[in-house]
């Protein structure tokens, strides 16, 4: 039954024609390959020691992302949510070294010309625990025969992520200092969204997978996962403000909003996304699928948890 070729169908029990068999069934497939998928991240995470080496980088991050980007990704096995997760993973070492480690802004220019040098297809520089991680995945995608069209979209991508980083680091250093007048509006605040980098990371999936009809409608694609990132990036501050407080990060709630404010705002952009979703779904139906499912997982996901481990 997996499209890796392991487990066929003589090896499996009968599928279960309806109901709550049918529907555990469909969960036990995706829970399978999030399995799979969290053991090949961990194997990442052991590899690169010195870029995972905080607690807050644990299994837990591991299994989380696993099983998000499964769920999300519904119908396509491990081996090819490679990438998804790869991505997925090394942004949270990047998003450790930025905010976390980061203690003056040449720092974090630093990490942004290390990261663009290997984006553009330098080696590593020795000793540095960021980028080669970043190269094996560069290298990996380089071989999916969407990406010669799609490189410089996937360059422009991350470079959003890494100038958006060190936009958040200026602001969050600001309110730490008192100067409260340097804080952006909501609108600012989610203008700069790339900050948690999952429309690099979708685009990395899709590209990683070359489906003709997503690759076909991707422009219009990309301006929902835009729009799905806004989401993704209020719901993690609902779920993380007393985390937020006590790492010193910054948070929508810390802005000119409260809670009931961003819920509000979260709930305009999901009927927003699903308006430009509308047209897509019949010429894009696995495009549009996956990230109606990343928006349903995370609204659930958040309301009880979070992705990163130990603080």
């Amino acid at each position: 039954m997996s499209g890796d070729g392991r487990g066929a169908d003589k090896d499996m029990a009968t599928v279960p024609e309806g109901g709550p068999l049918r529907d555990a069934f469909g969960a036990g497939t995706v829970m399978a390959q999030a399995v799979r998928a969290a053991r090949d991240l961990v194997a990442c995470v052991e590899a690169h020691p010195g870029l995972f080496c905080s607690d807050a980088l644990d299994a837990t991050t591991c299994n989380a992302l696993a099983c998000a980007n499964a769920f999300a990704a519904a119908g396509v096995d491990a081996p090819r949510t490679r990438i998804l997760n790869r991505t997925a993973l090394w942004l949270f070492g990047l998003d450790w070294l930025v905010d976390h480690k980061a203690a003056a802004r040449e720092e974090i220019e630093d990490i942004n010309r290390r990261v663009l040098a290997v984006l553009d297809g330098a080696d590593p520089a020795p000793g540095d625990e960021l980028t080669p991680f970043l190269a094996e995945i560069r290298d990996e995608l380089a071989a999916s025969p969407a990406f010669p069209a799609l490189r410089t979209a996937w360059r422009e991508d991350l470079v959003r992520v890494l100038e958006a980083g060190l936009r958040e680091w200026e602001w969050k250093t600001a309110a730490a200092s008192g100067d409260r007048g340097r804080l952006p509006s909501l609108d600012g605040y989610l203008a700069n969204a790339d900050n948690i980098g999952s429309a690099w990371v979708n685009l990395s999936h899709w590209i990683a997978l070359a489906d003709p009809a997503t690759i076909a409608n991707l422009e219009p694609l990309r301006e929902v996962n835009r729009e799905v990132q806004k989401a993704l990036r209020l719901l993690n501050d609902l779920a993380t403000y007393e985390r937020d407080l006590a790492w010193g990060d910054l948070n929508a709630i810390m802005l000119d909003t409260d809670r009931a404010g961003v819920s509000a705002r979260i709930d305009e952009i999901i009927r927003y996304c699903r308006r430009l979703l509308g047209p897509l779904r019949d010429p894009c139906p696995d495009g549009t699928a996956y990230l109606e499912r990343q928006l349903g997982f995370n609204i659930a996901f958040y309301g009880v948890s979070d992705y990163w481990g130990s603080p």
